[in-house]
């Protein structure tokens, strides 16, 4: 167990090492039991947390705002468009200010080309760490609690098969930094991940290759895939969500035309049953019901996105235990 991680940012996994990822998994499991027995754990007494929105949340911001107040601090829900960001704050301005007045600074900035890049201006101005609530490139704390997630499901990860594929939505050109943290994180765990999508739906070729290297590393693999159906073969997670095809074009026009071509990527009882008897499905919700994932499936028995969201909460208060209170 790591002791030492008071004032890190977490903008991607990639960037904390993995004993400090395992003691994030071990105090997010502990905060857990908890709070299921009620225990008190206000272990960031007094300590306040700036929430940034540049993007519309359900579970980031009742999460990071709940567990916040389960550690006994306050969490300070701050919507961009009531800031004068538009009148001329910078990144730097809201870094070192913020830095001032909050123990700690999380951000949702989803931006194509522009959200990570915030991100790190916002922490190279500041004094206290700066928590990614998703950006344009990664969503860490939502891949935490997908980890979290599968070895309560299914034990030790190394050796166990993860389908991270695209699936079609109608909804909007959706960003990319889910199955990216997906990817880079359970490499890291030694899961053999199977990178499923269709052609112009690339991920950029910096990630993959470091999950590539990750998997080299631990022990697992990581394959690229066109087939849908392909990919569900044999899997123990099956992890199917939208994303747009951000890294061939920004046009939502021409966006629309390449993911109208692919209506028929749902996930359904008939894939689902493609998959290892005992498999999981898994999603970061919203999803677009019956068009993205049959209702049957996401509401059935293999479904474990309630179960996925709700670890969110203990991921995100062991983050914030880890960096903005610690002893030394």
């Amino acid at each position: 167990m790591q002791t030492n991680m008071r004032g890190l940012d977490m903008i991607t996994t990639q960037e904390w090492t993995k004993d400090q990822l395992d003691t994030v998994m071990d105090i997010a499991f502990d905060l857990k039991k908890k709070r299921a027995l009620g225990v008190p754990h206000a272990y960031l007494r007094d300590k306040v947390l700036a929430m940034l929105f540049f993007f519309s949340s359900t579970r980031t911001r009742g999460s990071f705002e709940a567990g916040m107040a389960q550690l006994g601090g306050h969490a300070a829900f701050v919507e961009s468009r009531t800031t004068q960001i538009s009148h001329g704050d910078t990144a730097k301005e809201l870094g070192e200010i913020y830095g001032r007045y909050f123990d700690g600074i999380a951000i949702r900035h989803v931006d194509w080309g522009i959200g990570n890049k915030y991100l790190r201006y916002v922490a190279e101005a500041s004094r206290t760490p700066v928590l990614n609530m998703q950006c344009d490139l990664y969503h860490p704390h939502q891949a935490l609690a997908d980890l979290q997630t599968i070895i309560e499901k299914k034990g030790n990860p190394k050796g166990k098969t993860i389908t991270v594929s695209w699936a079609y939505a109608s909804s909007y050109q959706k960003p990319l930094s889910v199955p990216t943290s997906l990817i880079l994180l359970m490499t890291r765990y030694g899961m053999n991940v199977r990178l499923v999508h269709p052609p112009k739906f690339e991920l950029p070729q910096f990630i993959v290759d470091q999950a590539q290297e990750n998997a080299k590393r631990a022990g697992g693999s990581l394959e690229m895939m066109d087939d849908f159906e392909a990919g569900m073969k044999d899997s123990d997670v099956i992890y199917a969500k939208s994303w747009g095809p951000l890294t061939f074009t920004e046009d939502a026009e021409e966006s629309k035309k390449i993911i109208d071509q692919y209506k028929d990527w749902i996930t359904d009882e008939r894939r689902m049953a493609m998959a290892k008897p005992d498999a999981i499905y898994m999603h970061p919700l919203p999803a677009d019901r019956d068009i993205e994932v049959a209702s049957s499936v996401l509401d059935g028995p293999q479904s474990a996105v309630f179960d996925e969201a709700e670890n969110r909460l203990h991921v995100q208060k062991a983050v914030m235990a880890l960096t903005m209170g610690g002893g030394w």
